[in-house]
């Protein structure tokens, strides 16, 4: 699924003009985005939340010539899925 399929689902849902849907989806993955630079988790309750986590500085090693190099500290974006998502990923599994 893309943002503009998000925008055409509310579309219809809604009865909201597609040029509007699409500033809605925008405005939200922009508010998540910006909610994660400043360090704060985003939680969406029944489906998950998403955070930020710090991972130190390693040794790595280069896959094709085996040499140790050094992999630098970063941040890494973390999704947690929540029960309820979990249940329903299952359940559906099950019935087919």
């Amino acid at each position: 699924m893309t943002k503009k399929d998000l925008a055409n689902i509310l579309n219809k849902n809604l009865g909201i003009s597609l040029k509007e849907t699409a500033k809605i989806v925008d405005r939200f993955f922009e508010l998540i985005i910006k909610s994660l630079s400043n360090g704060e988790d985003v939680k969406l309750p029944g489906f998950g939340s998403i955070k930020i986590q710090s991972r130190k500085s390693r040794l790595g090693r280069n896959p094709t010539t085996g040499e140790p190099i050094q992999i630098a500290e970063r941040k890494a974006i973390v999704f947690r899925p929540s029960k309820e998502l979990k249940k329903k990923l299952n359940a559906n599994e099950e019935g087919s």
